[in-house]
């Protein structure tokens, strides 16, 4: 999760939110390269003090600054586009989850095993235990394993909400009559936090996600635990 002063991206807790992390940093680069060559033309152009009245055109610069552009946004093009494709491919997915946005909290369904289904709450303030974390903490945590292909169904009951894990790179729109999915490979445990990132109304971020990565076994112990109970 994000800390005090953090101004870089999360660690990465998915192969894909690796790739984003390296494509955000590929295209900072172009950013930072264009940024000083042009500053540096600027400041050269400013305090120097050549003159040629006798230039009326030039062909050979205006083509290189009309060429030049297309080759750098093809070197952003094609990786985006890569990115955009391995995003959107589902791969056979172990356990689908899905995830029901609603006026101010989210409802889940394991629909694989028996209906497993159950709502997701804000703990308010005056509630919250010593370690947790204030208006990020649920009552009622999505239990997941790693280390396996998860597919996630987001739909929303009211407005459109969206279900956003900044630490896998998911952010699913959740819209009324429509069911959007994603997929997500979690590669350690730990606790992953979200919010609705979606300006769906005034509350919209006090209805937050909670992941909980733990080993397979784990898991199952856990969805054993909810059948019987």
């Amino acid at each position: 999760m994000s800390t005090w002063a953090n101004l870089g991206l999360q660690d990465s807790a998915s192969p894909l939110m690796e790739q984003l992390i390296f494509f955000h940093d590929h295209a900072l680069l172009i950013l930072v390269m264009i940024t000083v060559l042009v500053g540096y033309l600027m400041f050269m152009l400013f305090f120097n003090k050549y003159i040629n009245r006798f230039l009326l055109h030039g062909q050979l610069i205006e083509m290189i600054w009309t060429i030049l552009p297309a080759i750098i946004l093809l070197f952003i093009a094609m990786p985006s586009l890569r990115l955009l494709y391995l995003l959107d491919e589902i791969n056979e997915p172990s356990i689908t989850l899905k995830s029901i946005g609603h006026q101010w909290y989210w409802s889940y369904e394991y629909s694989d095993f028996n209906n497993i289904e159950f709502d997701s709450y804000m703990i308010p303030t005056n509630e919250l235990s010593t370690d947790g974390f204030r208006l990020l903490d649920v009552d009622n945590r999505i239990v997941l394993p790693m280390n396996s292909q998860i597919r996630i169904l987001v739909t929303a009951a009211d407005v459109i909400h969206s279900w956003t894990i900044p630490a896998l790179g998911v952010k699913v729109d959740g819209t009324p009559g429509r069911l959007n999915q994603t997929n997500f490979f979690i590669n350690r445990p730990g606790l992953f936090y979200g919010q609705c990132s979606e300006i769906c109304g005034t509350n919209h971020s006090f209805m937050p996600i909670v992941i909980e990565s733990v080993p397979v076994n784990y898991f199952i112990k856990w969805i054993s635990n909810k059948v019987n109970s």
